[in-house]
This record gives structure tokens, sequence and C-alpha cells, in this order.
């Protein structure tokens, strides 16, 4: 039990100095390495917001594509299906022609679900982007944060007394 304390301490010490030690840039010196990230970011920004309209409007067709698909799919699923009945009490070419009929449909029902994975697939992206752009704007504010810090801490060492 008494090692359960000590360690339980040990770590809320790690937990309060590690966030002290959280900002990377402290110094004047490290203005120059600050200024590069947050250029590095903004337009990792720019990027990621130009991927996510690309994206979104993307999206619009995708969708459209596999309701077509999706429509396709249905009709010669009932074409092979009517086929089908005639191919029970039909000739040999008949039933050839409800072969025919049934491996159209079984391909437009594959285009189909192709057409509906690239849709998820489309809005998985978006939500990534998303994603992505919260976690730079994040950073960035931030960076933000510490490029106030070091102007302050500036101001205040220029300042005399």
């Amino acid at each position: 039990m008494k090692n359960c304390t000590q360690i339980l301490y040990f770590v809320a010490l790690l937990f309060i100095t590690s966030t002290s030690f959280s900002q990377k840039y402290k110094n004047v010196e490290d203005t120059v390495k600050l200024n590069k990230e947050y250029v590095d970011v903004t337009n990792d920004l720019v990027q990621l917001n130009a991927r996510l309209t690309i994206a979104q409007n993307d999206l619009p067709a995708y969708i459209k594509n596999a309701n077509e698909a999706s429509t396709d799919a249905a009709t010669a699923a009932s074409a092979s299906g009517d086929q089908a009945d005639k191919a029970t009490n039909g000739t040999m070419a008949d039933a050839k022609k409800a072969k025919r009929r049934a491996n159209k449909a079984y391909n437009e029902a594959k285009d189909s679900r192709t057409a509906k994975n690239k849709v998820s697939s489309q809005q998985d992206k978006i939500t990534r982007y998303k994603l992505d752009i919260t976690k730079k704007q994040q950073r960035l504010d931030d960076l933000e944060v510490m490029r106030v810090a070091i102007n302050d801490k500036m101001r205040t060492d220029s300042i005399p007394q």
C-alpha cells in the first residue's frame, strides 16, 4: 500500500511538471523555429482546406452515381427475374437469355456496391480532413499562445527597472 501511494504521488508530480514544460518555444531564440513551424502549419491548413473543398464538391457526383447504379441494379434484377420466369417453361434459348440477364444483374449489383463503397470512402475522407483541420487549427492556436508568451517576455525583459 505504501508503494502504491508513492507511485501515485510520483505520477501526480510527473503530470504537474509535464504541463509546465508543455510549451516547446520559450525564448526569443526560439522565435525562428516557432515562425517556421507556424508557416508550415498554416500551409498544411490551407492544403487541407483545399482538399476538403474538393472532396465535398465531388461527393454529390459520387452519390448521384451510386443512386443510378442502385436503380440500374434493381432494373436488371427485375428483368432477370422476368426472364427466369419465361425460361422455366420455355426453350433452351430462353434459358440462355435468362442466364445472360442474371449475369448482367449480378454485374450491376457489384457496380452498385462499388459505387456505395466509393460514397462511403469519400465521406470518410471528408471526416478525416475535418479532423486533421481541427488538429492543425489547435496547433496553430498553441503556437500563437507561445508567440504571445515570448513577446510578453521580451517586453518585460526590455523594461528597465
